[in-house]
C-alpha cells in the first residue's frame, strides 16, 4: 500500500452506488488518508469527527476494509464490490483482524450508558497479537463520546505505545469534551453535514421516506431516524412555535410540549429544530449565541444527568425565551 500513488477519481469513471460500502460526501477525508499511505507515513490512529448521521461509521468502515486488504478500481480504491474476497469477510463479520467497539446490551437486553474499560482492555490485547491474515490489525470504536473515563485513560495505553501493523479509527460526534492527550496522538478527518443534493442521495440509496429530508438537516442519519410519525409531528410543532416568537400564543406552545414529550424521537426532533434555529439566531445575537451554548451543553448532559423529558422540554423551551430576550 504505502508508495503508492494516489489515485484521482473523475465523476462517472466510477459509480459509488456500486461499491459494497457506499458512502456520498468526504471525499476530501478519503483523500487525506490515501494520501497518507501512499507516502508511507500512515498515523496510527485517526479521529474522525463531525456531527452525527453524516457517515463517519461508513467512512471508518471503508478505510478499515482497505487496510485489510479489500480494493476497487485503480482509480476508485475505496469502492471495491461485494464480490471482493476480503470484503465479503469483511461484511460478515468474520474477519479475525477487525475489531469494532461499541456499547454492549446488558443483562436485560439494554443498551449500557457507556463503552466500559474492560472493552478497551479486550481491544488493547487485540492489538498486541499478530495479524491473522498477516497484514494489519484494525479497530473501531463508535463512538468516543460514549466511552466512560476509565475506559478512556485505558485506551492511552494503546495510543501512545502503539504495536506494529496496527491502526485505529475513533469516531467522535462532538457530543462530550474528549481527553487532550487522546486528541493529540491523533490524525484528525473533520467531516461537515451534507449538501442538500448530498444528503437527497443518500436517502433514496436507503429508500427512505421522503418526510426523512425535512428533518436531516444536511445529516442523512438523523434524518431518517427522525422521520417516525412522533419525530415529524414534533418537528413541526416546533416549527409552528418558532415561527411564532417572540410571542408565542399558548396554543402553540401547549402543542410543542406535548408533541416533544410524546418519546424519545420526538424530543431529538424537537431539539434539533430549536438548536438550529437558535443557531440561525446566533450570528449578531449575544443572547442567542449564548442560550445555543447552554442550550447545546444541556442536551450534552441530559443522557447522563437522568433528565426526563419533560424537564428538557421545559429548558428547551427556556432557552427560546432567553435568545428573544424573554427569560
Amino acid at each position: 500500500m504505502a508508495g503508492s500513488a494516489v489515485p484521482v477519481r473523475r465523476r462517472g469513471q466510477w459509480d459509488r452506488m456500486t461499491s459494497a460500502l457506499p458512502l456520498v460526501g468526504h471525499s476530501d477525508a478519503e483523500t487525506a488518508f490515501l494520501s497518507a499511505d501512499a507516502s508511507g507515513k500512515l498515523h496510527h490512529a485517526w479521529l474522525i469527527e463531525g456531527p452525527a448521521g453524516i457517515g463517519k461509521s461508513r467512512l471508518a468502515q471503508r478505510l478499515a476494509a482497505f487496510m485489510l486488504g479489500a480494493r476497487g478500481p485503480a482509480d476508485a480504491p475505496l469502492e471495491p464490490t461485494s464480490d471482493d474476497p476480503v470484503m465479503q469477510t469483511f461484511l460478515a463479520g468474520a474477519h479475525p483482524d477487525r475489531r469494532v467497539v461499541q456499547i454492549e446490551l446488558n443483562d436485560k437486553g439494554k443498551p449500557r450508558q457507556d463503552i466500559t474499560v474492560d472493552q478497551i482492555r479486550d481491544l488493547n490485547h487485540f492489538f498486541t497479537l499478530r495479524p491473522a491474515m498477516g497484514g494489519w490489525r484494525v479497530g473501531i470504536i463508535d463512538a468516543l463520546d460514549e466511552l466512560n473515563r476509565n475506559a478512556a485513560n485505558a485506551l492511552l495505553k494503546t495510543l501512545e505505545e502503539p504495536p506494529s501493523s496496527s491502526i485505529l479509527f475513533l469516531i467522535n460526534h462532538g457530543s462530550r469534551p474528549i481527553l487532550p492527550t487522546i486528541r493529540s496522538r491523533c490524525r484528525t478527518l473533520r467531516l461537515r453535514a451534507l449538501s442538500d443534493d448530498e444528503t437527497m442521495r443518500v436517502l433514496n440509496l436507503v429508500g427512505a421516506p421522503k418526510e426523512a429530508a425535512g428533518v436531516s438537516h444536511g445529516r442523512p442519519g438523523l434524518g431518517i431516524r427522525l422521520s417516525s410519525a412522533s419525530g415529524l409531528q414534533a418537528a413541526n410543532a416546533a416549527r409552528a412555535l418558532l415561527r411564532s416568537m417572540p410571542k408565542p400564543n399558548d396554543a402553540l406552545l401547549t402543542a410543542a410540549v406535548q408533541a416533544a414529550n410524546t418519546d424519545a424521537i420526538a424530543l431529538e426532533a424537537f431539539s434539533e429544530e430549536v438548536l438550529g434555529w437558535l443557531a440561525d439566531k446566533a450570528e449578531g445575537n449575544p443572547a442567542a449565541a449564548d442560550a445555543w451554548l447552554k442550550t447545546s451543553r444541556l442536551l450534552g448532559e441530559a443522557g447522563a444527568l437522568n433528565m426526563e423529558a419533560s424537564q428538557t422540554t421545559a429548558k428547551l423551551i427556556a432557552g427560546l425565551y432567553s435568545a428573544v430576550g424573554r427569560g
